[in-house]
């Protein structure tokens, strides 16, 4: 999948930016029609320890599912904002097969 990924005032290392490509394409075994994908990773000002935040938009023919969480690690958040994506796209591919 193509995958655009910002990072907001931080450069992201590669290995995050892998782990990143490699969880989201994991999202095509639930649903091929995944056109592509955006990632924006911040930096909460907050002087919590959970102050990554991982917003992942995918673009779905007739949807565009979203997910943005925060977590102590960018990993962490990432794999939170997949699961909840892949919720979603689930929902999306059941929808289509319901019109079909």
């Amino acid at each position: 999948m193509k995958l655009d990924i910002q990072s907001v005032h931080f450069k992201a290392d590669q290995k995050l930016l892998n782990f990143i490509q490699e969880k989201a394409d994991k999202l095509e075994q639930y649903f091929d029609g995944i056109i592509s994908g955006e990632v924006i990773l911040k930096l909460d000002k907050d002087e919590h320890k959970e102050n990554k935040i991982v917003e992942i938009k995918l673009e779905v023919p007739g949807n565009n599912p979203f997910a943005k969480k925060q977590a102590a690690s960018f990993e962490e958040a990432t794999d939170e904002c997949v699961e909840a994506l892949r919720r979603q796209v689930k929902k999306v591919k059941e929808k289509l097969k319901a019109h079909h």
